[in-house]
Formats: C-alpha cells, sequence, structure tokens
C-alpha cells in the first residue's frame, strides 16, 4: 500500500491532548495490521526540548537513537510500542537551521530565501519523511504543536495545505477542538468550533475529521449542527470525552470510528473492527487494580508533566501488579534531617527523581539516607542514582565532603565525576550521553533478576557525569555493589544494596522504555517491594 499521511492539528487552546489521540490513532491503525509511525512538528524556535526548564515544556522524552523530543513521542510510544527516533521530533528551529546551513554552502545557488516555498518544502520534506524512504510505512500521522492562529505554526499550515492538494485522497486532516460547558447557562457551546474551523479553512484547510474536546457528552443534535456548520460529515465528527484514565481514549475512538472514518476518506477498506484483546485486558486489570500502594517521588519539579514518564511507569507497573500506585510529590528542596521522617510517612517506596544542577540536591541525599537506614525501597534515576552513591560515601565511607563535581568543582571526593569525553564539550544542547546504549548486568543481582536474569540489556541516557571507578572497590567492600556496567567504557550503570529489600540506582532513564503492553521490568520489581514493604 502506498504511504497514507494524516495530519492532526489543534484549535481554540492549547494542550487538548491532541499527542493522546495521536497516539490512539495510531494504536488503533495498528490493530488493524497496518506499519505507522507517528511524528510531531512543534512550533518553537528551540532546536529541540533540550535545554527547556521542565516548567516550560515538561519533561524531555529521550528516543534510543539519542534525540531530545517533546514528551508526547512517551505517548506514541507507550501506546504503540513504536521506537521512535530524531525523524520524529521536528521544530521550527532545526527547519530554519536545515534551510540557513544549505544558503551558506550555496545549495540555493544564490537565491533569495523566503519562508515560501524553502521553509515550507523543507517542512514538507521533513513530512513525508523523505529522509526515511526505506521504511515501508502505511501510515504517517503527524501532529502540529499549538494553537490555529498562532502566528509561528503558519508554516506549517502552509506546508499541509500544498500537501493536502498534492496528495489527494492519500492524506486526511484531523481537527481537534474544545467545546466548553457554560455552568450559569447550563449549556455546552460551538462556537469556539466553529470560529476554530472557520480559521483552518481560511488557510486553505478543510478538516476531513473533527474530534470535539469535552467535559460532558455531546448529543447526536449537537454533533450534527457541528457538521453542518463546519462542513464535516456528521460521521467524521467524534468526540473526546474526559476518561477516568488515558488508555481508555483508544477504545472510546473505536467505539466512535475513528479509524474507520480515516480509512472511509482515504478510500481503504474498513474490514473487520480489530478485537484489541490484550488492549482490552489491560484496561480490565486496571478497572481491578483497587488495592493502593503510595510511593513518594523525591525531585524539585513540581507539576505532573516534569515526571511524566516516571508516573505513567509507575502506574503501569502498578497495574501489572493488581494495584492502583498513588503518587505523592515530595519536593526536595523542603526536605531537612528533622521533616524527613514525617514527609516520607505512609510512603512504601520512594523515587529519587532525576534532574540537573545545585536546588534540591541536599534533600534528595537526606531521603537516600533515610530510606536505605529505614529499608525502605528505594528506586534512584539518573541524578538520583549519583545522590544514592554521594549519600553512602559520606555516611557509609566516612567522606562528609563527597559530592559530585557536577555540585561542587573542588570536592576531594568526587564520586560522581564528568565523563571525560565530556570534559571539552562548550555546547549546552544535544552534547550529553543520549541515547540507548548497553548494560551487562550481574548474574544473581536482584537488578539481574527483574531482566529476567538477561546477560545485557539496552537502556537510555542523558546525563554528563558518572560514577567515579576509582571508588568502586571501597563502595563494594561497604556493601553497595556495583551490578550493571557498560562493556564498551566500563561506566558503571546500576548500583544496588543487596541487604535491603529494594535498593537500586540507575544511571540510565528505565521510564523512556516502559509501554502499556510492556511495562518495564525494574519499576514492576520496585512496586512489588513496596507492595511487600
Amino acid at each position: 500500500m502506498e504511504t497514507k499521511f494524516i495530519f492532526i492539528t489543534g484549535g481554540v487552546v492549547s494542550s487538548l491532548g491532541k499527542g493522546i489521540i495521536s497516539a490512539s490513532l495510531g494504536k488503533l491503525l495498528q490493530a488493524r495490521g497496518y506499519k505507522v509511525t507517528i511524528q510531531k512538528f512543534d512550533p518553537y524556535i528551540n532546536i529541540d526540548p533540550g535545554t527547556l526548564n521542565p516548567y516550560e515544556h515538561g519533561e524531555c522524552y529521550v528516543t534510543e537513537d539519542g534525540m531530545e523530543t517533546d514528551l508526547d513521542l512517551g505517548h506514541y510510544e507507550r501506546f504503540t510500542d513504536i521506537h521512535t527516533s530524531r525523524h520524529n521530533s521536528i521544530t521550527t528551529g532545526r527547519i530554519y537551521k536545515t534551510v540557513i546551513d544549505r544558503e551558506r554552502r550555496g545549495d540555493y545557488l544564490g537565491k533569495t530565501i523566503q519562508v515560501v516555498p524553502h521553509i515550507t518544502d523543507e517542512i514538507k520534506r521533513r513530512m513525508l519523511r523523505e529522509e526515511e524512504k526505506d521504511e515501508q510505512l502505511d501510515f504517517v500521522i503527524t501532529e502540529v504543536g499549538g494553537t490555529i492562529g498562532d502566528i509561528e505554526s503558519a508554516p506549517f499550515m502552509e506546508a499541509i495545505r500544498q500537501l493536502r492538494w498534492q496528495l489527494g485522497r492519500s492524506a486526511v486532516c484531523i481537527h481537534l477542538t474544545y467545546v466548553p460547558y457554560l455552568k450559569a447557562a447550563d449549556e455546552l457551546k460551538t462556537k469556539p468550533t466553529q470560529h476554530s474551523v472557520k480559521e483552518l479553512q481560511g488557510m486553505g484547510i478543510q478538516p476531513d475529521i473533527l474530534v470535539l474536546r469535552t467535559e460532558r457528552h455531546l448529543d447526536d443534535a449537537m454533533r450534527m449542527k457541528v457538521a453542518s456548520f463546519c462542513n464535516v460529515d456528521v460521521e467524521c465528527v467524534v468526540q473526546s470525552e474526559d476518561m477516568p484514565s488515558i488508555y481508555e481514549v483508544p477504545i472510546s475512538m473505536q467505539k466512535q470510528g475513528l479509524d474507520a472514518a480515516v480509512l472511509r476518506k482515504m478510500g481503504i477498506p474498513v474490514g473487520e473492527t480489530p478485537a484489541m484483546v490484550p488492549w482490552h485486558e489491560f484496561l480490565d486489570k486496571q478497572r481491578h487494580a483497587t488495592r493502593e500502594v503510595h510511593i513518594g517521588l523525591v525531585g524539585k519539579y513540581d507539576l505532573q508533566d516534569a515526571y511524566k514518564s516516571i508516573r505513567e511507569s509507575l502506574n503501569l507497573a502498578g497495574i501489572y501488579c493488581d494495584v492502583k500506585a498513588k503518587l505523592h510529590f515530595i519536593n526536595s528542596e523542603h526536605i531537612t534531617a528533622e521533616n524527613i521522617g514525617e514527609q516520607l510517612s505512609g510512603c512504601a517506596g520512594i523515587v529519587i527523581c532525576p534532574g540537573f544542577g545545585q536546588r534540591g540536591i541536599e534533600g534528595k541525599i537526606i531521603a537516600a539516607e533515610y530510606a536505605r537506614t529505614h529499608d525502605i525501597p528505594t528506586f534512584g534515576i539518573c541524578l538520583g542514582m549519583q545522590m544514592m552513591v554521594i549519600e553512602f560515601a559520606r555516611n557509609v565511607l566516612g567522606y562528609k565532603d563527597a559530592n559530585s563535581s557536577e555540585m561542587d568543582a573542588q570536592t576531594p571526593h568526587n564520586v560522581i565525576d564528568m565523563m571525560e569525553e565530556q570534559k571539552s564539550i562548550t555546547q549546552m544542547g544535544g552534547t550529553m550521553r543520549l541515547g540507548a546504549y548497553d548494560c551487562e548486568l550481574m548474574a544473581g543481582s536482584r537488578a539481574a533478576k527483574a531482566y529476567d536474569n538477561q546477560a545485557i540489556i539496552r537502556e537510555r541516557h542523558r546525563h554528563r557525569y558518572e560514577f567515579n571507578n576509582d571508588y568502586k572497590s571501597e563502595y563494594e567492600s561497604h556493601g553497595m555493589r556495583c551490578v550493571g556496567i557498560n562493556p564498551a567504557a566500563n561506566l558503571v550503570e546500576i548500583v544496588e544494596i543487596p541487604e535491603k529489600k529494594w535498593y537500586i540506582g540507575a544511571q540510565f532513564h528505565p521510564e523512556y522504555s516502559s509501554t502499556v503492553l510492556h511495562p518495564h521490568p525494574l519499576f514492576k520489581s520496585f512496586v512489588e517491594a513496596c507492595i511487600n514493604a
């Protein structure tokens, strides 16, 4: 089958859940046997989200090939088990940089470089995935960030307009809008949707399918009204109501025929509706997981999206362990030796979260000490693992001034040090140790057991600093074992204290490879330890 293209845009307000709709549609098409990929085009001028503060843009998600991307790629991978790459996350910054680099090389032979056609042509080239011609994809779903009417999204809309006519029935446009409920009038209002579609039409794009985000059920009369005012078939007006879980969305979309509408618009036989048995089994487990296990997230970013993949990984692991993971954020800046017991009260286990910089690290170290000495299951991720290592050096090895050279360049005991190849790097963006690397597990370790005794695993990284091997034998002789080693560079990637119930630190980010149908083994093992604590 010739590759088909689906463009997903948003209107009225941002944060409507385009990423969830894109991931859900990808899952539904995948269930029909099609090979699908999903890509995100973001209108901001940053080259990638790697240098963005989490308060600006939530977590930075990392692909296997080492691209720092938008958190929506996490949704794509969790829903579909697809491995995305640098080709699945594009920003205005990357588009302009490519065009400007070509101009500097003289590729345009002295022509005046303009938004149309040069920028739009580059956007089209990326949307068509011309660099990935060997992929043999049936569907490419392209989500465009931002909201219709944003100045910065105009070139993307123009590229979609051109592609829509160029591709004919091989392209479909889906527009996601918001239908607000006015409590005082006790009414749902469709006018914002009408205005959003009119704005899209003014750009030369007629949406084929509308997805209406709503907190209240829309009756058929309201869907008919939207269809007639927006020139869309009524069966192509789908509602996205608030659901108990984002993982219910694909089933809701399937029941309303979103995937069938896409196929009909493209002239593809619809066929039978897939049963999606594994997905329904997962949802049944989720509905029946009523027993709660309380887990503390020790970090410095007090917002949901900063640790999105960690939260989802814990939730998924909990469901597969037949419990509901109740997560409690604990701000590490507010942790002291005096209040740590109260702060962790009621938590069956803690995750010491990743991050960068000095702020909040002493609180993480205090939390690590309390959890170690009180035998509370503890999972340290990236910087969290490093804080566990520093705490052990200070309170077990006796090096009270031990630290990371990131936090204190003059520390005499730099048990965490900058990686050798990072020492000559001055640029910030895209220069860390990024992407998937092999890790050799020590046979018989708790980490190895979590991975079903695999000898070699492969996990994704995002860091500049590492465990200092000069101290390795000292750590091991005092009870902290280095049980995961990168075979190529001899880097320590997992530490654990075997005598504890569950005390493991990972230099990598396991949350990036946890999916709905394949929860990550370390998170499952950790949640099991919390249940049994």
